[in-house]
């Protein structure tokens, strides 16, 4: 198995944090990091003790439901609740922060900010992380990584299409199998 870098586990943290996501609209996870080392985290979901989306719906006001607080806006709020400061950090986003998030990403200090999907980039808040300096890095990340069963799944499905094969199945269609195989779990085993 292949080490990943750097980026891509802090990104992978991001990831794993969307899946703790209460908003049925979009899960997003972002990741404060100085030094190697994880400061905060958050997901998007609401306020601590509130009414979630996933149990209530959401609540949406001009196109924005507005009870489901960023993934960013978490991470950063985690940091001032416990007296940590983020001036020079990195933060690691699943998607590109809106607007909003942008804005307080760079009034808290945050120097490079990675992020692994676009998703409706404000063309605004790429020009206010611009002035303000903050790098901006897309991280390529196959989300597949963070399948713990995938080699087992993988192997399965190997030796299902063996079996097929055995049974008389075509060439061909073994072919388009194996294909399927590696587009949904990569170069594993196949």
């Amino acid at each position: 198995m292949k080490r990943i870098t750097w980026d891509q586990f802090f990104m992978a943290q991001s990831h794993l944090l969307a899946l703790r996501s209460t908003c049925t609209r979009l899960a997003v996870g972002a990741t404060i990091v100085r030094d190697r080392r994880i400061m905060a985290g958050g997901y998007n979901g609401s306020i601590s003790g509130g009414d979630h989306c996933i149990d209530k719906g959401c609540y949406v006001v001009d196109n924005h439901c507005v009870r489901t607080i960023h993934a960013e806006m978490n991470a950063l709020l985690q940091c001032a609740k416990y007296g940590v400061s983020v001036n020079g950090a990195d933060m690691y986003v699943s998607h590109f922060p809106c607007l909003q998030c942008t804005k307080s990403i760079i009034q808290a200090g945050i120097s490079r900010l990675y992020y692994a999907a676009d998703y409706k980039n404000h063309e605004y808040a790429i020009e206010l992380l611009e002035q303000a300096n903050v790098e901006v890095i897309q991280v390529v990340f196959d989300e597949r990584m963070i399948d713990f069963l995938s080699v087992e799944k993988t192997a399965l499905y190997m030796e299902l299409i063996e079996k097929l094969g055995a049974k008389g199945a075509s060439e061909e269609e073994l072919s388009y199998y194996k294909e399927r195989v590696k587009e949904l779990f990569g170069e594993l085993l196949v």
